[in-house]
């Protein structure tokens, strides 16, 4: 492979980056502009240059920063713990018919109540601090993966079961030889869904009770009529959902890789 088609290859790569993610955004910050101009009001409706302009200035001083920090912190802390819970009751749930008919009908029951729904019941039992925080993100993170990891286990190919125990595997090489490695992507899709709403609940958490993060700025904000404030958290949020999910979506494929390419 020589280094023009190297070169080559990458100016590609770039075009079509810039043509897919650089062009939209493009597009949309004028259209948001033009809009601000034309038909809205600056002082409820600023314009991207005033919020650019917002939130380098929170990014300047260190605010922005430190609140996007304790809010990382307390969604990280949550969805890591509550994603090995999830996977550990998925895989019960998936391999034992006993189990999964003991546990069936409260994870069916539990899952429709909203985390939202339980932020006053937390604070009452865990306090204002950051314990009622991190078990909000756990119960909301642990029925999406749980859910899918049953589905993984449940989706196992018979026929690669048989075959292992043709080949004189015991149940123990059985589990982690076969069914833990096919189900890993099934775990890591749930995490990825989940970790959608660990931001969203952690967001209202804050703006119910807490003194930093993203939910605290933004709900600081409306107090004292600061739309340009609003819009920077909301836009803070969504990059670091972004790369969240970039950095779960690469971890997944490096782990499991090979078992994306045998599906």
């Amino acid at each position: 492979m020589t280094r023009g088609f190297v070169l080559t290859r990458l100016v590609h790569v770039a075009a079509r980056s810039a043509l897919t993610y650089a062009l939209p955004i493009g597009v949309f910050i004028v259209l948001w502009q033009v809009w601000s101009d034309v038909y809205g009001v600056p002082q409820l409706f600023p314009p991207p240059s005033t919020t650019f302009r917002t939130l380098l200035s929170m990014l300047a001083d260190g605010s922005l920063v430190r609140d996007a920090a304790a809010s990382m912190a307390r969604i990280g802390t949550g969805f890591v713990i509550g994603s090995v819970i999830g996977a550990f009751l998925g895989l019960l749930m998936g391999s034992s018919r006993i189990v999964r008919e003991v546990l069936d009908p409260y994870v069916n029951f539990l899952r429709f109540i909203s985390g939202v729904a339980w932020i006053s019941i937390f604070i009452v039992w865990f306090g204002i601090g950051e314990a009622s925080k991190v078990v909000l993100i756990v119960y909301t993170t642990v029925f999406t993966v749980l859910l899918n990891t049953v589905a993984g286990v449940v989706a196992v190919s018979p026929n690669k079961l048989r075959a292992a125990r043709c080949l004189g595997a015991s149940r123990r090489q059985l589990f982690f030889l076969v069914t833990l490695p096919a189900t890993g992507r099934f775990i890591l899709t749930g995490m990825r869904l989940s970790m959608a709403n660990s931001f969203l609940v952690i967001v209202a958490a804050e703006m119910v009770q807490a003194d930093s993060g993203i939910g605290f700025v933004i709900i600081a904000a409306r107090l004292f009529l600061a739309p340009d404030v609003i819009f920077s958290g909301m836009i803070v949020l969504g990059l670091l959902g972004l790369l969240s999910d970039r950095l779960l979506t690469i971890g997944s494929w490096l782990c499991f890789r090979r078992y994306y390419l045998q599906n």
